[in-house]
């Protein structure tokens, strides 16, 4: 892994009317490195990925790309850093209307203007790396179990070959077996595309597997970040609790 930073955020503020949900969080995160963010819910994980791919104006802070500025930016810039980026969406965020292959084509078809039969033989090439056949291409969402779900929605989220890949709680609603199914996935995917990758996520098991480094969001700042092996052996109470998944501890349990 090289020492480029691809992408750097510094004193990042946003907030919603009386509430501070990102407080002056400060992260760097390396070209093909993957980030794993963990935090309670509503601690602002998705809030900061939103502001990173430049669906939230932050209020304050700083938020380089391969070294450009993007917040407050023009649409143009904000437009070429999309480009680069895809992502795996919690629900998996199908298109209902869509068949398989049409969801997964989406960006070719819609953004780059390939043509619809290109864009088919594409997203079938697509589906078989994350081990689906040809033969789901032309089913509706509605006809896949949640495991088959993600795996469209990762080859939706792979299919421009981004450089940058949000995964939002990527295992959400899967049973341990294809939960760690799709981990594998995630690893292989962005090993393939020597992507950079950020994942949003409260399941310890899939961070630890594919995690490079670890950070934990609370009150909206960084409070820690480390290695996996770092993680095991911290003595910092609050990630300690949260990784222990313990109600005592200094976070407080809401009532």
């Amino acid at each position: 892994m090289s020492n480029d930073i691809k992408i750097s955020i510094r004193n990042l503020h946003k907030s919603f009317g009386k509430k501070n949900v990102l407080n002056g969080v400060d992260l760097d995160l390396y070209k093909g490195e993957s980030l794993v963010v963990i935090g309670g819910s509503g601690t602002g994980k998705s809030v900061l990925i939103k502001c990173i791919q430049g669906l939230l104006t932050p209020d304050s802070g700083s938020i380089k790309i391969d070294g450009v500025e993007v917040v407050k930016e023009n649409s143009d810039i904000i437009e070429s850093m999309h480009s680069k980026m895809g992502m795996l969406f919690q629900g998996g965020a199908l298109f209902d209307s869509l068949t398989v292959w049409e969801n997964v084509a989406f960006d070719l078809i819609q953004n780059r203007k390939i043509s619809k039969k290109e864009a088919k033989i594409v997203a079938i090439k697509v589906l078989r790396q994350v081990g689906l056949g040809a033969d789901i291409a032309d089913l509706y969402p509605s006809e896949l179990s949640g495991g088959m779900q993600k795996r469209v929605g990762l080859a939706r989220a792979v299919i421009t070959r981004p450089e940058i890949i949000f995964f939002d709680e990527p295992t959400t609603g899967l049973d341990p077996i294809m939960a760690d199914v799709i981990n594998d996935l995630i690893i292989e995917s962005a090993k393939d595309l020597g992507a950079t990758t950020l994942t949003i996520t409260h399941d310890m098991t899939s961070a630890r597997k594919i995690a490079d480094k670890i950070a934990m969001l609370y009150q909206g700042k960084i409070i820690w970040t480390g290695s996996v092996k770092e993680l095991e052996k911290t003595d910092n109470p609050y990630v300690r609790q949260f990784i222990q998944g313990s109600s005592k501890g200094p976070i407080a349990v809401e009532k």
